[in-house]
């Protein structure tokens, strides 16, 4: 599901509202994780995972086509972690 789909569906279940409002409430909720994550802190919503960041550090990497060595500096990228009952309902809708 792409964003614009998810604006679409909670338009769909919720008719009070209007689309232009449902599509700045998805924008706004996935701009504060993001703004929470690049700074460093953690996000999460019950039942569903946790978005936090972890570093990796630097390393020597290899370019695939020449072999050559190369470094790779360290960066910090998103990591999501499911919550419980997201697990729980993917495991046993999957039965």
């Amino acid at each position: 599901m792409i964003k614009s789909e998810l604006v679409a569906r909670l338009t769909e279940r919720y008719p009070h509202l209007y689309h232009r409002d449902v599509e700045r409430i998805v924008s706004t909720v996935l701009d504060e994780i993001s703004s929470a994550l690049a700074s460093g802190d953690r996000v999460e919503l019950r039942g569903f995972g946790a978005f936090s960041v972890k570093v990796r550090p630097a390393r020597q990497g290899r370019n695939p086509r020449t072999g050559e060595t190369v470094a790779v500096e360290e960066k910090r990228v998103p990591f999501f972690r499911t919550g419980k009952e997201l697990r729980e309902r993917l495991n046993n809708e999957g039965a």
